[in-house]
């Protein structure tokens, strides 16, 4: 089995904060797990990308495993809506969380972010997906995270396989 598979199979939910509609693994425990599985991992951080209209992007490298993996992630508001002209502490916050998503991309906790390019409408798909690919407990637990126009939507899907069980 790839150092991948074994990592991404590692339950991190316990490690993971909602912040509105959203699931996030903490920066810290992203690191202390990725540390656990290869002490010499190393990070770093690129220069901020300053967009036309004030927003911006950071960059985050994780080394690990022989790897490096780059993510990127825009500065956020609690609602994902990009930032202009952010802060200092906006910033900082970014860049924990790419480095988190970093960190994803070698296994740990990548399936957190599974469906969160998929626009706010395919919800009840993505229960599905998550339901089919991981099975009742991570479809309960997006399902639990969900506003209740979302869980409205998907109700009927999650009486379904409550009865199948």
């Amino acid at each position: 089995m790839s150092k991948f598979q074994e990592l991404k199979k590692i339950d991190v939910s316990k490690h993971t904060e909602r912040k509105g509609k959203f699931t996030y693994l903490s920066w810290s425990w992203a690191v202390s797990i990725l540390l656990e599985h290869c002490e010499s991992a190393t990070w770093t951080y690129a220069d901020p990308l300053t967009l036309p209209d004030g927003s911006m992007m950071v960059f985050c490298t994780v080394k690990a495993f022989g790897k490096e993996m780059t993510s990127q992630l825009p500065v956020i508001d609690f609602k994902n809506q990009a930032i202009k002209n952010p802060n200092a502490m906006q910033l900082n916050t970014a860049m924990q969380r790419c480095l988190a998503k970093a960190i994803s991309l070698h296994g740990i906790g990548l399936y957190i972010y599974q469906g969160e390019d998929l626009p706010e409408h395919d919800t009840l798909e993505r229960l599905e997906s998550i339901y089919k690919e991981q099975g009742i407990n991570k479809a309960r637990q997006y399902y639990n995270g969900l506003d209740e126009a979302d869980r409205k939507l998907c109700l009927p899907f999650i009486k379904k396989i409550q009865e199948t069980k």
